[in-house]
């Protein structure tokens, strides 16, 4: 075989990441108040794009011989630079799906926060907030690892947005059981989780119960000093003889107690950053609407408006002397183009997404939590026909606003179990709720074993396995029928 050069025609198809679609994947993995920042930096960056609001104010001033600012749709203004097309943009190609997302939220958790800006080394939305976390946010950080399964951590949550600045509970127990649509048994297990993080005292509803909670991680907490923690009211009097009667304690016994309780922390959410963490600003906002439906709109407070100034644009290009300069403004004015139409599409889109949401999982807008339906990021992006990485990237810290509260949209991303009469899968949550309320009404001298149970939960209409029951009861923090057996006699002779 004799070799020797020769020219090969080819034909291959490949997928170009040009800059623009880059920056609009990036943009769509945002929120709301990571785009303030973004479009601050790209205000400081392109001299022809201006906030809206300041257009408005503005305008009157605008001498009457040159053209408005312009504030029409993003789709009216592309292509003034470049000659591109007004085609829509691609952003759901599946080989840009490299994240590997599946939907439970952990790469939102375990990935760093996407940059502020096109370029890699913009700041992030932890590098412009508090420099110290929040209470808040300490305690969420620990919500994962400690809770026993979903629907406890998400209650605990909740809770902890109704702590105030020293870490007690605010509201009641019962408030929040009826807001979200829980028994009340479920709140208490919610706010014991709370109870169990770190700082200890935090999600405690009085003084009282703030020190007892510190007493018990410090192994203190006996008779005595429950005693004297449930009568601080005549400790602040000073009657200290009363208290010793009380707590049948010497003198010496006595002071070790009140050196131990002045070594407690009253206010335990103090230490932590109180006015520097922001609140979660919703992304999204969802009430009902006057026909029986839901009326869903983007948080424009937090969603700033931009607009490309033309006026200015024929100003400068009148003044440019070489081509250099006239070319670089042309650049200029179909970056802001471009950013337009990246940021009308990314509305579209997220309202799209939410829009989906909101259909698939409207038993949880009307009844709670006990009705959220099984739901997966295929499902959504099979419904409103865009890729799931797409889809991903869209409910990536994003939050949504209703009357039951402000979740983010992973939440609504569930588990299901196949119904046993094969009329669709049902959530794993309703399936937990379900076993607890077996166990609670079951007979203190017939304790329900998981084989009993399995055959309860068929009739229900629930097909699971042994293991699988066990599974869930484990989850939601129930022992195993021995062990109720056990605890049941105990309670009989108590």
């Amino acid at each position: 075989m004799a070799l020797g050069p020769r020219l090969d025609l080819r034909q291959t198809q490949s997928l170009v990441m040009t800059p623009q679609l880059q920056q609009a994947i990036k943009l769509l993995a945002l929120s709301n108040l990571e785009i303030e920042t973004f479009i601050g930096e790209a205000l400081d960056a392109n001299p022809l794009l201006e906030l809206g609001e300041t257009q408005r104010e503005d305008a009157p001033d605008a001498p009457d011989d040159q053209p408005p600012r312009e504030d029409a749709p993003a789709d009216e203004l592309i292509g003034a630079g470049r000659g591109e097309d007004d085609s829509p943009l691609d952003l759901d190609p599946a080989a840009l799906d490299r994240d590997n997302d599946t939907g439970d939220g952990m790469l939102a958790l375990m990935s760093p926060p996407p940059a502020g800006s096109p370029g890699e080394d913009g700041p992030g939305i932890d590098e412009r907030g508090a420099g110290e976390p929040s209470l808040a946010e300490h305690l969420e950080s620990q919500i994962g690892a400690a809770a026993p399964d979903p629907r406890t951590a998400f209650l605990a949550r909740h809770l902890v947005g109704m702590l105030d600045e020293a870490g007690y509970l605010t509201g009641t127990l019962r408030d929040a059981a009826g807001e979200l649509g829980v028994s009340l048994a479920e709140a208490e297990a919610g706010l014991a989780l709370v109870q169990s993080l770190d700082p200890t005292g935090v999600g405690a509803r009085s003084l009282a119960e703030c020190l007892a909670l510190q007493a018990k991680e410090a192994d203190r907490y006996d008779p005595c000093m429950e005693r004297l923690i449930d009568n601080l009211d005549l400790l602040a009097r000073g009657s200290f003889a009363q208290l010793k009667r009380m707590c049948d304690v010497d003198d010496e016994d006595f002071a070790d107690m009140l050196a131990e309780l002045r070594g407690y922390d009253p206010k335990p959410g103090l230490r932590y950053a109180s006015g520097g963490g922001e609140p979660v600003v919703p992304d999204i906002l969802i009430r009902p609407g006057r026909g029986g439906g839901w009326d869903i709109a983007l948080n424009q407070a937090t969603l700033p408006r931009l607009v490309v100034n033309r006026a200015y644009y024929v100003e400068l290009r009148n003044g440019c002397p070489d081509r250099q300069s006239k070319s670089w403004l042309g650049e200029k004015l179909a970056d802001a183009n471009w950013l337009l139409k990246a940021l009308d599409q990314r509305q579209k889109t997220i309202l799209k997404v939410a829009s989906e949401i909101v259909r698939q999982q409207e038993g949880f807008f009307r009844q709670g939590v006990s009705a959220l339906r099984p739901l997966t990021l295929r499902a959504v992006a099979e419904a409103i026909e865009m890729h799931e990485s797409t889809v991903s990237r869209v409910t990536s810290n994003k939050y949504l606003h209703c009357l039951r509260g402000t979740f983010e949209l992973k939440y609504f991303f569930t588990s299901g179990v196949a119904s046993a009469d094969g009329g669709g899968d049902v959530s794993a949550e309703a399936v937990k709720a379900q076993i607890r309320a077996l166990i609670e009404a079951e007979d203190p001298g017939k304790v329900l074993s998981d084989d009993a149970l399995v055959d309860l939960l068929k009739e229900k209409g629930y097909d699971l396995a042994r293991r699988t029951v066990a599974k869930y009861r484990e989850a939601i923090g129930i022992g195993s029928s021995v062990q109720r057996r056990r605890q049941k006699k105990l309670e009989g002779v108590r």
